[in-house]
């Protein structure tokens, strides 16, 4: 089997091409200068035709992920995760591969007191999530056969994301005040990528159920809070010898962001399950996998990769 991935060096690319060696599947990245999302529809189809010999699907994982910056270049944001995607699906309907689309928990308002459903109302509350629903929306009206897969809170041993943060700022303050009233499921990129392996393999198997087909979310079992979040690297840090600083709780209100986040990112995985017979391990679990990558010797390994995948957005909901 062979995937054909958008961009090169975010998390969710970078553990698929990890997961695929070990796994004996093709994975060909395509990014720029080669793929521009926010270029012509035409030459992004054409990108993609050129580029996919022979593949057995289209994994959709490169986007616009600027949350706070899109609130000023919302055109940008949705030139590449609406009409880019929608330029994506169109190639694959083009080449009767199906495409396989990361989306977000921000397609939420937060709003909701229990894990939000597939099937629950949407309602974006920043420009981020509403291009990312809108790609959501042209991906289900191309004709391709499409798997969307929200997921959030993404982390990695690879490129930005909130553990690599706070194993930077703990190794310089003796104390971070992190906000405590946002809750949702950390998702390792590594867990994304065996399950967008496994569905992948699923349909290539000449699984054609329109149940196999649609929206799903696709996160990390469990829930916790940032703050919460935050402790647990630490106390696995320590556990692996590195200084632990105090973790103080604070209200979103005290860290005020140009983009709004949703209170509430906890996404109910039972239809993946029910479909796919997939469920993603504890988060906890997943975080000491990180952890170990990550730590050797007295500190963390650094990484200059600055490219971002959806839902990646774990800014670190930090005070400087």
């Amino acid at each position: 089997m062979r995937l054909l991935v958008t961009g090169r060096e975010g998390q969710v690319a970078t553990a698929l091409k990890e997961k695929g060696a070990a796994r004996g599947v093709s994975v060909t990245t395509l990014g720029r200068p080669d793929l521009d999302l926010s270029g012509p529809r035409e030459a992004i189809v054409e990108a993609v035709l050129k580029a996919a010999d022979g593949a057995s699907a289209i994994v959709s994982a490169a986007a616009y992920t600027a949350v706070d910056r899109a609130e000023s270049e919302p055109e940008l944001a949705r030139a590449v995760n609406a009409q880019g995607a929608g330029a994506l699906a169109e190639a694959a309907r083009r080449l009767a591969i199906p495409i396989l689309h990361l989306s977000t928990d921000y397609v939420y308002d937060g709003s909701k007191a229990g894990p939000w459903m597939e099937e629950d109302a949407t309602g974006p509350l920043g420009v981020y999530g509403r291009s990312k629903l809108e790609g959501e929306a042209v991906i289900r009206a191309s004709g391709a056969r499409h798997v969307i897969l929200r997921t959030a809170w993404v982390y990695s041993p690879f490129g930005q994301n909130f553990v690599k943060t706070m194993l930077r700022l703990g190794a310089e303050r003796d104390k971070l005040s992190v906000v405590d009233d946002q809750r949702g499921s950390p998702t390792s990129a590594l867990d994304i990528a065996d399950a967008v392996l496994a569905i992948a393999e699923r349909l290539d198997g000449g699984a054609d159920d329109a149940s196999l087909h649609g929206t799903f979310h696709l996160a990390g079992s469990g829930e916790t809070s940032w703050a919460g979040f935050a402790r647990a690297i630490f106390e696995g840090a320590g556990r692996r010898g590195l200084t632990v600083p105090e973790v103080a709780p604070i209200p979103t209100s005290a860290y005020p962001t140009p983009a709004e986040r949703p209170k509430n990112s906890v996404l109910s995985t039972d239809r993946l399950h029910a479909r796919y017979g997939l469920r993603l391990p504890d988060w906890r679990t997943s975080l000491e996998t990180v952890l170990d990558r990550l730590i050797e010797g007295p500190g963390p390994k650094t990484d200059t990769d600055t490219q971002t995948e959806p839902a990646s957005r774990n800014e670190g909901r930090t005070t400087p």
